[in-house]
């Protein structure tokens, strides 16, 4: 597409979205009408824009915190919704907030929280125990359903006896929630943007249970429409119980832009305010246009998981052979230049019990020649995905095709089937293949969050389909162990079997990188990878 006729859609698409932002509270039922004068206001002499739009590879999943797993629903939802507990802004310490106090019984196995009150929903009715007894009880067992990713993780299993055993409401303001066993990371688990936010009871019966489309929380934006493919508008709650904390900004607007450098277009010709996705390529492009970068480490981890019921890599040696075969180093360096560093461990450096000590397979492909020929491993088929990723700003397809490069030179055939983000989803849990490419950013800043990915039941959280007993009870023991080195060798455990198995390829540990626009003051995108908007603003 030429870039005129880019720039004349685009300014059609926002200007859109932006009538449907104005009109749109009256029709949506988690709407709300603007309270005060015009859309926009002064700070400290400067006029605000009503309007601040982000730009992302592509849709959400969904919108409903109980239904998804990605990082493009995370963004959008963090807005609208709110947990019990919220993050530190500049760390995932928990800190309160739809409960403002709590308390933990001395075996650990109880948590009793105490809520905010006087919260409304933004669909006007109450937030309360009822509410939160609502929100956690439809993600368990037996009320859970197998398209809820995140539900078996925040709130375990009866099987593994782990997790919440049952929700009480105490009274109107207070809930008790029981765990089966102990777990460490609960507190941390319910601050999380995926199952743990708290949604409207009335909103859920209203939408048979599932608010992928019409979300409805407490949060400092209200939904107001999404255009599929296109972009989703948020409008900003002036019933917002935190007056702390309230929306700055009258309209959020993210849109969906699948090509990276269409992306840096938009942000350099001021048709968005901020990019996420952007590589190394493109930093100096953005400065150079008048653009700032944020730049900080990620808590991320890109790598290639091989499917472990598959008949080609069923067994750790024919794994093993493979990643002989590719030089990490060099293929990190190629796609990712400053902005990526090689993983060694499946956590980041700069989170316990990160252990240097441990060491992956390393590159050897003469060797990698004989182990795959004893392996009879001689085709490979791939499955990819197209849109880039937080921990891979690159797309998989790059990624696959790079590997690919690789395997060739050791007499391995690689297929390649490469399909958009949302399709990938669905494919990686119907098609067959050898390897797929995946990530993952760190949800919580607990060693649990990366490490129980390989003993999650869902094949779309554990996509090698490993399935290992002792793997297992390690986490569960990971799982219920305090913080301190007792459980740091629990998780250095779990390490060291995916090294010695060879159960993924660890590629690379990604920089949180986005471009945003010089006049937009307060943006930060957070480690747990959502980018709250409630406290940012831009100068017109």
């Amino acid at each position: 597409m030429k870039r005129g006729s880019f720039m004349k859609k685009s300014k059609k698409l926002l200007a859109l979205a932006l009538a449907t932002a104005m009109v749109g509270a009256s029709m949506v039922g988690c709407g709300s009408s603007r309270a005060g004068s015009s859309a926009s206001g002064t700070t400290s002499g400067s006029q605000m824009a009503d309007t601040i739009t982000f730009a992302q590879g592509a849709d959400p999943r969904g919108l409903d915190p109980a239904y998804v797993d990605d990082g493009e629903s995370a963004k959008i939802m963090c807005n609208i919704y709110e947990g019990l507990l919220k993050y530190n802004k500049d760390s995932t310490e928990v800190e309160p907030c739809l409960a403002k106090s709590w308390d933990i019984s001395d075996d650990g196995l109880t948590y009793t929280f105490h809520l905010q009150e006087g919260v409304k929903f933004q669909d006007g009715t109450d937030f309360n125990a009822d509410a939160v007894k609502k929100s956690i009880d439809r993600q368990l067992e037996p009320n859970r359903s197998s398209d809820m990713p995140y539900a078996s993780f925040v709130y375990g299993a009866e099987a593994d006896n782990t997790g919440v055993k049952a929700v009480k409401v105490v009274d109107t303001n207070t809930v008790e929630i029981d765990l089966r066993s102990a777990n460490t990371a609960f507190l941390k688990n319910m601050a999380m943007c995926m199952a743990a936010p708290i949604v409207s009871p009335t909103a859920l019966e209203k939408n048979k249970g599932n608010l992928n489309e019409a979300p409805c929380g407490t949060g400092p934006y209200t939904f107001v429409s999404w255009n599929k493919g296109q972009s989703v508008v948020l409008k900003k709650n002036d019933n917002y119980w935190d007056k702390d904390n309230a929306a700055k900004t009258e309209n959020i607007v993210f849109r969906f832009i699948a090509e990276n450098a269409a992306r840096v277009t938009a942000l350099n010709n001021g048709e968005v305010d901020v990019i996420d996705g952007i590589d190394d390529t493109v930093v100096p492009t953005i400065q150079d246009a008048g653009n700032k970068i944020f730049n900080e480490d990620g808590m991320t981890i890109n790598y290639m998981a091989y499917n472990t019921k598959s008949d080609t890599f069923k067994n750790a040696a024919a794994r093993k052979a493979v990643n002989e075969a590719i030089n990490v180093p060099e293929l990190v360096k190629a796609l990712y230049g400053d902005y990526a560093s090689v993983a060694n461990s499946v956590m980041p450096t700069f989170m316990a019990p990160y252990d240097t000590d441990i060491q992956q397979t390393q590159y050897d492909p003469e060797k990698a020649k004989t182990d795959l020929a004893a392996a009879g491993v001689t085709k490979i088929k791939m499955l990819t995905y197209t849109n880039p990723r937080p921990y891979n700003t690159k797309g998989g397809q790059q990624l696959a095709e790079t590997i690919k490069g690789y395997l060739d030179k050791v007499g391995v055939d690689c297929e390649i089937d490469a399909y958009d983000w949302t399709t990938y989803k669905q494919k990686i849990e119907t098609e067959s293949y050898d390897v797929a490419f995946y990530g993952w950013t760190g949800d919580n800043g607990d060693p649990d969050n990366f490490m129980n990915l390989l003993a999650d039941k869902t094949v779309s959280m554990n996509i090698a389909r490993y399935d290992d007993p002792t793997y297992r009870a390690l986490i569960q023991k990971g799982i219920a162990t305090k913080d301190g080195a007792d459980r740091d060798a629990v998780y250095k455990q779990c390490e060291q079997m995916v090294a010695d198995q060879n159960v993924w390829l660890l590629i690379s540990h990604s920089k949180n990188l986005c471009g945003y626009n010089s006049k937009v003051q307060g943006f930060y995108y957070h480690q747990t990878g959502i980018t709250p908007f409630a406290g940012v603003t831009k100068t017109k």
